[in-house]
């Protein structure tokens, strides 16, 4: 099946607070250019590119003087904003995405659908409050803004593990993998909307 050509997105979402541009490419290798001023995050955001095969190009400028809470939460929602933009109308995708990965001790399950309405089901139970210089608090936020503005439901469970760089770590290569089913096409179902509403 050939695929379509628009399955890509580039934007700019500037406030006050940061200056975030974005581009994707749902059909890429996993390529990547990552460069938040957050190290550990430029860390997790990877595992999307890797796992997902999505090509990622992010650039971020944030008031990280105060702390990394706008950044990490604006390159949520404008990352979300960028998926809906990719998936267009949703025609011929999968729609629903699952993945366990585990990593050492830790083990995570993400599930995601492209449903249209935002929904997030966040059960991470970190066994330490800081990675690093990252607040683990930070995680959510994330994940909050990238389903606001991507309009997908997401439940996310790690299920277990020890250690809180692991822990997280297996969740974003989980959420990369679910990505890249719910957004893969479906040759059985293309040019048609998964839904029995005929919309998402």
């Amino acid at each position: 099946m050939t695929k379509p050509t628009e399955r890509i997105a580039a934007l700019t979402r500037n406030t006050n607070e940061t200056q975030i541009r974005v581009a994707i490419n749902l059909d890429g290798s996993g390529k990547q250019n990552l460069h938040t001023g957050v190290p550990f995050l430029d860390h997790m955001l990877d595992q999307i590119a890797r796992h997902g095969l999505i090509d990622l190009d992010i650039e971020a400028t944030g008031d990280l003087h105060i702390d990394a809470h706008h950044t990490v939460e604006d390159v949520g929602i404008t990352l979300g904003m960028a998926f809906a933009k990719a998936v267009g109308d949703k025609k011929g995708i999968r729609r629903y995405g699952h993945s366990y990965v585990p990593l050492d001790e830790a083990l995570s399950r993400v599930v995601v659908d492209f449903s249209g309405r935002p929904g997030l089901s966040y059960h991470i139970p970190f066994t330490r409050a800081m990675i690093g210089q990252f607040d683990v608090d930070l995680t959510r936020e994330f994940f909050q803004g990238f389903v606001n503005h991507a309009l997908v439901t997401l439940h996310i469970d790690n299920l277990r593990g020890d250690n809180a760089h692991h822990q997280c770590e297996t969740v974003f290569k989980a959420f990369g993998r679910a990505l890249r089913m719910a957004t893969e096409l479906d040759e059985r179902a293309a040019g048609t909307i998964p839904s029995t509403k005929g919309t998402l």
